[in-house]
């Protein structure tokens, strides 16, 4: 009887371990809140074809609520993830440029809408409650709906242009096992976005800024999971 009884709830507690399994065929998705955080690197601005040394752009950080992610485990402690970032908008501002033509500060705004796929590696064993996880890929970054500051249009500047951009990205996380199939996430991914940034302007005599954005920014996710 003894044995029996030992044999049962050793079967009982490793059916329930095994609920908790990141194993191949499951899909995990998750939402949750996310933190912009860029690591700005600029080249100096050229106005009308001249550069001004010491001047730069900078972005600040900004917060994106709603994002998803989604694991497909293909195979064992293997796993393929998309993330698709919630649209974000941020002022990009100029600095150190001693100019009529061009006011320091807030110089335009803009959109950006990040995707990123990686390929994730699961250190646990699969039935663990807790996987912490490591994963690298690619990321897609596009940028739209830019506008011009309005002092910047009183100045002559027509409109301003971001190239889209492709660039690495390493991630480390964990899932954290609340039920069978409900889970709590964190992670964090430093991601390569370069861009190049275009402004003209009217007539004859328009005016032209250009400069190259280096943003390389720590995206940080907390958020919860369900596995189908």
């Amino acid at each position: 009887m003894r044995n029996t009884i030992l044999a049962a709830s050793l079967a009982f507690a490793l059916s329930s371990t095994a609920a908790f399994a990141h194993e191949p065929g499951s899909f995990i998705v998750r939402a949750g809140a996310m933190h912009i955080a860029p690591n700005v690197d600029s080249s100096e601005i050229r106005l009308n074809g001249v550069e001004y040394s010491g001047s730069k752009a900078e972005i600040p950080s900004t917060t994106s609520l709603l994002n998803l992610t989604g694991t497909w485990i293909f195979a064992p402690h293997f796993g393929l993830e998309l993330m698709l970032g919630g649209p974000v908008s941020y002022d990009i501002k100029i600095k150190g440029v001693s100019s009529n033509n061009i006011a320091n500060g807030k110089f335009a705004q803009v959109s950006q809408q990040p995707i990123t796929g990686s390929l994730q590696f699961f250190f646990l064993n699969p039935a663990s409650r807790f996987q912490p996880y490591v994963g690298v890929g690619l990321n897609y970054t596009s940028f739209y709906d830019e506008r011009l500051n309005r002092r910047q249009k009183r100045l002559g500047f027509r409109r301003v242009e971001l190239d889209d951009s492709v660039g690495w990205a390493l991630q480390a996380g964990m899932d954290i096992a609340l039920t069978d199939h409900l889970y709590l996430n964190a992670a964090a991914w430093k991601i390569d976005i370069d861009t190049k940034a275009r402004s003209k302007g009217w007539g004859w005599n328009e005016r032209r800024a250009k400069f190259d954005v280096e943003l390389d920014p720590w995206v940080y996710f907390v958020g919860v999971g369900y596995k189908f």
